[in-house]
């Protein structure tokens, strides 16, 4: 069974998406599930200079950029399906739009319990993407440049200026009355009351962030159509052949993030201050950001292939597989665990324990699910909400149970269609 589902391959991927998934953790644990502004005093007199290094280090380095390689993985794993469906002469199209309604239904559980979920905005994008699989490969790269250009963003300034695409003020304005109303319901709210108000004001809000300037929705995409790319050229099935390439765009990565963080910091250090948040030239700088954040997502990105080429490092990183493979599964169990250790329904430890404390309780979960991840495919094909994602696609009970008794053509054909998702 072993040897049947070990190929470099889908085990790159597997790695690079646990790998990807353990970044988001640590930003989720570390900003304690809020995924929004907080409150004026909030954390007052908690941490110390080690612990502001620690956030400055994940503001830097983490945030925003693990989220991105995990859209990337989204588009790839999307051009992996239909590429598995053309070989067997199915249309994967219809089956894909059906897969991404079971997905938002996911999400908005999620969501539920933790507004930043990302599930739900995946599923709202699933549709959009599928165009895209039949035009020339090199436009693909033409239209997310466009997008991460700034173009979409600088027509919803142009739309909406600075005002709110749902009229919920707080994801621009740091000290209100709805901050310090949402903030009253997590910390000290029952588990319908955190409910009821994700499923409502959370979820205008992550509208807000998504369609708004700060142009989530639009970048999302843009990196779902990088992960397309990948998969049209195969660049993961063989990332030995493409070495040469990958690290030259390593090296004008570094550059072109060297170049954002300039032009980042002049356009804000010339802005009045204070800052307008609703001013073209706040929406300029924050598209320089987003510049950085995308060339520090491809400098991760391309070193993890080279070190993963490397016979040391890719043990080291091949870590990560069994908790790349059982993402959803993981990424959902992460965000109820934390919010139980901070919200008022759970534990209720919101704004009391210092960021360089949370980072090593990230680093557990990540160990922690990653071990029981391993442990769990050992004894089962999928991780439990895979498994009924696949049911609900297939619309028919899925084999769960790994059986030793079973023939290896049984074995391979389930395997076959495990490494085609």
């Amino acid at each position: 069974m072993a040897e049947l589902i070990k190929t470099k391959r889908i085990q790159s991927v597997d790695a690079l998406r646990g790998f990807a998934l353990s970044g988001v953790v640590l930003v989720h644990m570390v900003e304690q599930y809020i995924a929004g502004p907080t409150p004026e005093g909030f954390m007052e007199g908690v941490n110390g200079l080690p612990d502001q290094i620690v956030h400055g280090l994940l503001q830097l380095f983490v945030t925003g950029k693990f989220f991105a390689l995990f859209s990337i993985l989204f588009g790839l794993s999307f051009a992996i399906q239909m590429q598995s469906a053309e070989r067997k002469n199915i249309r994967f199209e219809g089956r894909f739009l059906w897969r991404a309604v079971l997905l938002f239904v996911i999400g908005y559980i999620h969501q539920l319990f933790y507004r930043g979920d990302i599930l739900t905005i995946y599923a709202v994008l699933a549709p959009f993407i599928i165009p895209f699989y039949r035009i020339p490969t090199k436009w693909l790269l033409v239209v997310a440049g466009f997008i991460f250009l700034g173009i979409p963003r600088f027509f919803s300034y142009m739309i909406f200026g600075g005002e709110t695409v749902t009229g919920i003020h707080s994801v621009m304005e740091n000290d209100n009355e709805l901050i310090r109303a949402y903030f009253d319901t997590i910390q000290h709210g029952s588990l319908v009351d955190v409910f009821r108000v994700n499923a409502t004001y959370g979820m205008l809000t992550k509208i807000d962030f998504q369609l708004s300037f700060f142009g989530r929705f639009y970048y999302t995409f843009g990196y779902f159509l990088i992960g397309l790319w990948l998969g049209r050229i195969g660049l993961f099935h063989q990332i030995s052949a493409f070495a040469k390439k990958i690290k030259n765009i390593l090296l004008w990565s570094i550059a072109g993030m060297l170049i954002s963080v300039v032009l980042t910091f002049a356009v804000f250090a010339s802005m009045p201050q204070p800052i307008d948040n609703s001013s073209w030239q706040f929406v300029l700088g924050m598209n320089f950001m987003d510049w950085i954040n995308l060339a520090m997502t491809i400098i991760i990105f391309c070193s993890f292939l080279l070190l993963f080429q490397r016979e040391a490092w890719e043990k080291r990183l091949l870590f990560f597989a069994p908790y790349g493979r059982m993402a959803l599964t993981n990424y959902v169990g992460q965000s109820i665990l934390g919010t139980y250790i901070f919200f008022g329904w759970g534990l209720g430890y919101l704004g009391q324990i210092r960021y360089s404390i949370l980072f090593l309780m990230a680093i557990l979960i990540i160990i922690v699910q990653t071990l029981l991840s391993k442990y769990w495919l050992n004894v089962f094909f999928y991780g439990p909400l895979e498994w009924l994602w696949r049911c609900g696609t297939y619309m028919k009970w899925q084999p769960l149970l790994r059986q030793k008794e079973s023939s290896d053509r049984q074995i391979k054909g389930i395997v076959q269609e495990h490494i085609d998702d």
